[in-house]
């Protein structure tokens, strides 16, 4: 029977291989102390962190996220050890709230490793804080108990952190925080979740089996276990922070509505769709048709929540990658808990003297194996069944999409016209998970964007390490993103999008030519010092100008023939060609210019811009890095799964982008 504690109480701990289960609605990040016999953490070597993840018997997560889960296994403790803490605390610096009095009150179990809950506990009463110890694992008289503790900080980890007697406190608590930045950075932010109570998923029951049911990733998970939609780095919210920030729900465009700000009190989240405050959304039709009996009814495109099928598509996309996230979990669950079960019964098998010789123990050697084999299995053919259920969905929904959600190759972009209004969001490319081959999820972005872009160039874009060519890897970097530049310039109304192009060294003239010829970029690309130093001159000016007539209220005093488009910078080669000031600049636009309609697509290896040392950190973290080929880079924003990323190309030979793209230039001759 599960003990429901409250703080102060505590509970006797039956089993020694636990897991630590973490639903908080948003990001937050986890983390644990050890301490002696008298409480004290001898030093950071004794916290494990996202920077510092694996301690002997714990092991938290690498990045911040909504859910997580922690491993622990009191046996494998140093013998010093008697106390385990463990923590939680927002993230520091990346936009989101700042105090758990904003946001949905975190819950803790402590289960087995077949996820049966042993206690439970559910943060209450926090206001101001920014860090709490949530639980405490403490050794007395040989056995182990949990207590519920619920003990915040307003002065966040580094005020948790020097209260747990640690000198160094304040540089952890800065480390931990430059770890989390970087997780986010890699993050796939969520959309915000919309009223989608109807729409009841099966993909992500429990691999563990009925008696296992106790997974937070399959659908009886209930307790706060799905953070809202809402990329990391916003994949990303529990994103309202990070799937790549352009994937939140935030309008960054000063000429945009902008959705309600977060509660700075207690209260229940506002996941209402930005652009309609007014009313929750319809449900989705009710024109699924019924299966053969016994079977799940066919699925259907725009089986979701919305206010339009191109809302309802975005939601249904969002749904099937968590539940692909959350389905996987659980199967990647109950084969870390066989494999636990045969080490354990292995381990029972070679302490007997008697046994480790001779046909007994070949023989509980050969059960241990045969129970674990069937364990996995009993997961597997859970996930395959998932894995059907999704690819049928994923098989229906794909050919629907409207054009900004849809691949290269999709027949909608034949009949493609200019858009009267800008879209939701916008495809950058698919993602996927080894396990799940050949299924593709469509990595979609909000728009506008939240963030820059950053089109990694680098040799460690190569994921299976057949591109050993740098050349090589440039050229696809650049087509990769002039893909990106076309989409965009294709999603949105005529006059809407200005796209500018820095090339110093002219050297992607022939990468960059469907754009020039066209005729869709504002001006030549950008070459020589004086050229970046120009066009850079120019956004930076144009941000000041927006900002100050913002902050000012007086949006309507721009100067006549002012641009009022969202604009786009290209930037092909970083630094070659930049100088201080100009790399100030950059930097300057890619913090700033967001919020005021200046983005950047930056299109570089970060290892030739090596020499600015640190001072370009902010700048690579605070874009979401995408690659010219496959890599498992970026974590989705539930259990953070590391997802391969396929970027969204041209088919090789086609003329759909020199279709496109004539359209565009053809659109906007008759706007100006």
């Amino acid at each position: 029977m599960t003990a429901e504690l409250v703080r102060g109480q505590n509970h006797p701990l039956s089993q020694v291989r636990l897991e630590i289960r973490i639903s908080a609605g948003r990001p937050v990040v986890a983390a644990a102390t050890l301490g002696d016999e008298n409480g004290k953490v001898r030093g950071v070597e004794w916290v494990a962190h996202p920077g510092v993840p694996t301690l002997p018997g714990l092991e938290v997560s690498r990045q911040a996220a909504a859910d997580h889960r922690l491993a622990v296994d009191l046996d494998a403790m140093p013998a010093a050890v008697h106390r385990v803490d463990v923590l939680l605390a927002l993230p520091a610096g990346v936009g989101g709230p700042d105090s758990f009095g904003s946001v949905a009150a975190p819950f803790v179990a402590v289960t087995g490793l077949d996820g049966t809950e042993v206690a439970t506990y559910t943060i209450t009463g926090l206001d101001a804080e920014s860090a709490v110890v949530a639980l405490e694992l403490y050794r007395r008289q040989d056995a182990w108990k949990v207590r519920a503790v619920g003990q915040g900080y307003a002065g966040g980890l580094a005020e948790l952190l020097t209260d747990q007697g640690l000198p160094q406190a304040h540089r952890l608590a800065a480390g931990i925080n430059d770890a989390v930045a970087q997780g986010l950075a890699r993050s796939v932010s969520a959309p915000p979740r919309t009223t989608d109570g109807d729409r009841s998923r099966q993909a992500a029951a429990s691999a563990l089996g009925p008696d296992q049911s106790g997974s937070p990733y399959g659908p009886q998970g209930t307790q706060g276990a799905t953070g809202p939609y809402g990329p990391t780095q916003d994949p990303q919210s529990p994103s309202g922070t990070g799937y790549p920030a352009g994937i939140t729900p935030s309008d960054p465009a000063a000429t945009q509505p902008t959705p309600p700000p977060a509660p700075t009190t207690g209260g229940p989240v506002n996941y209402s769709h930005p652009r309609r405050q007014n009313a929750a959304p319809p449900p989705p039709p009710p024109t699924a048709p019924p299966g053969m009996p016994g079977q799940p009814a066919q699925p259907v495109a725009g089986d979701a929540t919305g206010w339009s099928m191109e809302e309802r598509l975005y939601n249904q996309v969002w749904g099937m990658f968590e539940d692909l996230a959350r389905t996987m979990a659980a199967y990647r669950s109950a084969v870390d808990f066989a494999d636990a079960r045969m080490e354990k019964e292995l381990d029972q098998v070679l302490s007997d003297p008697r046994s480790r010789i001779g046909g007994q123990g070949d023989a509980a050697r050969e059960a241990a194996q045969a129970r674990h084999a069937q364990l996995v299995d009993q997961a597997r053919e859970a996930l395959d069944r998932d894995l059907v259920q999704l690819g049928a969905e994923a098989d229906v929904v794909e050919p629907a999409l409207p054009a900004a959600y849809a691949r290269w190759d999709n027949p909608v972009w034949q009949a493609y016209r200019v858009p009267m209004e800008m879209p939701m969001a916008l495809r950058l490319g698919d993602l996927h998970l080894p396990e799940s081959d050949p299924l593709r999820i469509p990595m979609l972005v909000r728009l506008p964007l939240e963030r820059g872009l950053w089109i990694d160039s680098g040799a460690s874009a190569a994921f299976d390490g057949s591109f050993a060519d740098s050349h090589e890897l440039r050229r696809l970097a650049m087509e990769s993103a002039v893909a990106h530049t076309a989409r965009l310039l294709a999603v949105h109304p005529a006059g809407e999008f200005t796209v500018h192009v820095i090339d110093p060294a002219g050297s992607a003239a022939r990468e960059l030519a469907p754009l020039v010829q066209s005729g869709v970029l504002a001006s030549p690309p950008a070459a020589g010092a004086a050229g970046v130093a120009a066009l850079l001159g120019r956004l930076t000016e144009r941000v000041d100008l927006v900002q100050m007539a913002v902050r000012g209220g007086a949006a309507d005093s721009l100067p006549p023939g002012f641009d009022t488009a969202q604009q786009l910078l290209v930037v092909h080669d970083f630094p070659h060609g930049f100088d201080d000031r100009a790399v100030t600049q950059l930097r300057y636009l890619a913090d700033e210019g967001p919020a005021v309609g200046v983005h950047l697509m930056m299109v570089a290896d970060r290892e030739d811009a090596d020499g600015y040392g640190p001072l370009l950190d902010p700048l690579w973290r605070g874009l979401l890095r995408l690659t010219p080929v496959p890599e498992d880079h970026l974590a989705d924003p539930w259990v953070g799964h590391a997802w391969t990323y396929e970027p969204a190309l041209v088919p090789p030979g086609s003329q759909v982008l020199q279709q496109v793209l004539a359209q565009v230039a053809m659109a906007r001759t008759k706007y100006s």
